[in-house]
Protein backbone atom coordinates (compact mmCIF):
# COMPACT_ATOMS: atom_id res chain seq x y z
CA UNK A 1 0.00 0.00 0.00
CA UNK A 2 0.90 3.53 -0.97
CA UNK A 3 1.24 6.00 1.81
CA UNK A 4 1.56 9.89 1.23
CA UNK A 5 1.70 12.81 3.06
CA UNK A 6 0.15 16.08 1.99
CA UNK A 7 1.53 18.81 4.30
CA UNK A 8 -0.33 22.52 4.36
CA UNK A 9 2.81 24.94 4.73
CA UNK A 10 6.20 24.69 3.10
CA UNK A 11 8.81 23.03 5.56
CA UNK A 12 12.34 25.48 6.28
CA UNK A 13 15.67 24.14 6.27
CA UNK A 14 17.04 23.23 9.67
CA UNK A 15 16.75 21.15 12.17
CA UNK A 16 12.81 20.00 12.13
CA UNK A 17 13.42 19.12 8.68
CA UNK A 18 16.48 17.29 8.66
CA UNK A 19 15.05 15.05 11.55
CA UNK A 20 11.38 15.12 9.81
CA UNK A 21 13.52 13.65 6.43
CA UNK A 22 15.66 11.14 8.80
CA UNK A 23 12.17 9.38 10.20
CA UNK A 24 10.41 9.52 6.24
CA UNK A 25 13.44 7.66 4.98
CA UNK A 26 13.59 5.29 7.91
CA UNK A 27 9.91 4.24 6.93
CA UNK A 28 10.94 4.36 3.35
CA UNK A 29 13.29 1.69 3.95
CA UNK A 30 11.24 -0.66 6.68
CA UNK A 31 7.54 -0.49 5.06
CA UNK A 32 8.56 -2.56 2.00
CA UNK A 33 9.45 -5.35 3.94
CA UNK A 34 5.56 -5.24 5.38
CA UNK A 35 3.91 -3.82 2.36
CA UNK A 36 4.19 -0.29 2.96
CA UNK A 37 5.44 2.20 0.35
CA UNK A 38 6.26 5.83 1.02
CA UNK A 39 4.81 7.96 -2.00
CA UNK A 40 6.53 10.81 -0.26
CA UNK A 41 5.45 14.67 1.47
CA UNK A 42 3.58 17.01 -0.88
CA UNK A 43 3.40 20.04 0.22
CA UNK A 44 1.13 23.31 -0.76
CA UNK A 45 0.80 26.61 0.19
CA UNK A 46 -1.44 27.72 2.96
CA UNK A 47 -4.57 29.39 1.51
CA UNK A 48 -5.12 33.18 0.83
CA UNK A 49 -8.87 33.50 1.53
CA UNK A 50 -9.64 36.44 3.72
CA UNK A 51 -11.27 34.33 6.19
CA UNK A 52 -10.77 31.00 8.02
CA UNK A 53 -13.66 28.89 6.07
CA UNK A 54 -12.35 30.52 2.53
CA UNK A 55 -8.86 29.27 3.61
CA UNK A 56 -10.06 25.97 5.18
CA UNK A 57 -11.93 25.54 1.45
CA UNK A 58 -8.99 26.29 -0.66
CA UNK A 59 -6.97 23.78 0.92
CA UNK A 60 -9.27 21.59 0.89
CA UNK A 61 -9.88 21.97 -2.67
CA UNK A 62 -6.27 21.30 -2.99
CA UNK A 63 -6.40 18.45 -1.25
CA UNK A 64 -8.73 16.73 -3.03
CA UNK A 65 -7.17 17.36 -6.27
CA UNK A 66 -4.90 14.80 -4.94
CA UNK A 67 -7.17 12.31 -3.60
CA UNK A 68 -7.20 9.14 -6.67
CA UNK A 69 -10.68 6.96 -6.33
CA UNK A 70 -9.96 4.48 -3.17
CA UNK A 71 -7.20 6.39 -1.40
CA UNK A 72 -7.85 6.38 2.26
CA UNK A 73 -8.05 9.69 4.11
CA UNK A 74 -6.21 10.30 7.46
CA UNK A 75 -6.60 13.50 8.81
CA UNK A 76 -4.37 14.79 11.59
CA UNK A 77 -6.14 17.43 13.40
CA UNK A 78 -6.30 18.76 17.43
CA UNK A 79 -10.06 17.70 17.66
CA UNK A 80 -9.32 14.11 16.46
CA UNK A 81 -8.94 11.15 18.37
CA UNK A 82 -6.01 9.68 20.10
CA UNK A 83 -4.48 6.56 18.91
CA UNK A 84 -1.75 4.67 21.25
CA UNK A 85 1.15 3.71 18.62
CA UNK A 86 0.25 0.11 17.96
CA UNK A 87 -3.49 1.78 17.41
CA UNK A 88 -2.38 3.67 14.64
CA UNK A 89 -0.29 1.03 13.23
CA UNK A 90 -3.08 -1.71 13.59
CA UNK A 91 -5.40 0.83 11.19
CA UNK A 92 -2.81 1.32 8.89
CA UNK A 93 -2.22 -2.68 8.84
CA UNK A 94 -6.30 -2.98 8.32
CA UNK A 95 -6.25 -0.97 5.39
CA UNK A 96 -3.03 -2.83 4.06
CA UNK A 97 -4.17 -6.09 4.94
CA UNK A 98 -7.88 -5.72 3.31
CA UNK A 99 -6.26 -4.58 -0.02
CA UNK A 100 -6.31 -0.50 -0.11
CA UNK A 101 -3.67 0.66 -2.47
CA UNK A 102 -3.24 3.57 -0.84
CA UNK A 103 -3.31 6.21 1.93
CA UNK A 104 -3.10 10.00 2.27
CA UNK A 105 -2.56 11.24 5.46
CA UNK A 106 -3.27 15.12 5.60
CA UNK A 107 -1.66 17.99 7.86
CA UNK A 108 -3.64 20.92 7.50
CA UNK A 109 -3.31 24.17 8.01
CA UNK A 110 -3.49 26.90 10.86
CA UNK A 111 -7.49 26.68 10.50
CA UNK A 112 -7.28 23.04 10.51
CA UNK A 113 -9.30 21.12 7.89
CA UNK A 114 -12.36 22.11 5.95
CA UNK A 115 -15.75 20.10 7.42
CA UNK A 116 -16.22 18.31 3.81
CA UNK A 117 -12.75 16.52 4.14
CA UNK A 118 -13.33 16.07 8.17
CA UNK A 119 -16.86 13.63 6.64
CA UNK A 120 -14.97 11.85 4.14
CA UNK A 121 -11.82 10.76 6.07
CA UNK A 122 -11.21 7.37 7.38
CA UNK A 123 -9.64 8.54 10.03
CA UNK A 124 -9.68 11.70 12.18
CA UNK A 125 -6.41 11.76 14.15
CA UNK A 126 -5.17 13.71 16.93
CA UNK A 127 -1.26 13.59 18.32
CA UNK A 128 -2.95 15.04 21.73
CA UNK A 129 -5.17 17.84 23.07
CA UNK A 130 -2.02 20.10 22.91
CA UNK A 131 -1.41 22.38 19.70
CA UNK A 132 1.67 21.77 17.95
CA UNK A 133 4.06 23.52 15.04
CA UNK A 134 3.31 21.72 11.60
CA UNK A 135 6.87 21.17 11.66
CA UNK A 136 6.92 19.14 14.84
CA UNK A 137 3.60 17.61 13.31
CA UNK A 138 5.20 16.32 10.42
CA UNK A 139 8.46 15.15 12.58
CA UNK A 140 5.99 13.00 14.72
CA UNK A 141 3.97 11.44 11.81
CA UNK A 142 7.38 10.57 9.98
CA UNK A 143 8.36 8.77 13.50
CA UNK A 144 4.85 7.10 14.08
CA UNK A 145 5.33 6.09 9.82
CA UNK A 146 8.31 4.29 10.75
CA UNK A 147 7.27 2.92 14.28
CA UNK A 148 3.82 1.48 12.80
CA UNK A 149 5.94 -0.44 9.65
CA UNK A 150 8.40 -1.58 12.66
CA UNK A 151 5.31 -2.86 14.83
CA UNK A 152 3.75 -4.44 11.67
CA UNK A 153 7.16 -6.26 11.25
CA UNK A 154 7.96 -7.44 15.25
CA UNK A 155 10.76 -5.34 15.18
CA UNK A 156 12.25 -4.32 18.92
CA UNK A 157 11.82 -0.31 17.88
CA UNK A 158 8.70 -0.38 20.02
CA UNK A 159 8.39 -0.89 23.15
CA UNK A 160 5.25 -1.90 24.76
Amino acid sequence: MKISVHAVGRMKTGPERELADRYFERFAKSGPGVGLEFSGVTEIAEGRGQGANERRRDEGQKLQAQLQQGTALFLLDERGKNFTSEEFAGRIGLLRDGGRKALLIAIGGADGHDQPLRDQAELVLSFGALTWPHQLVRVMLGEQLYRAATILSGHPYHRS
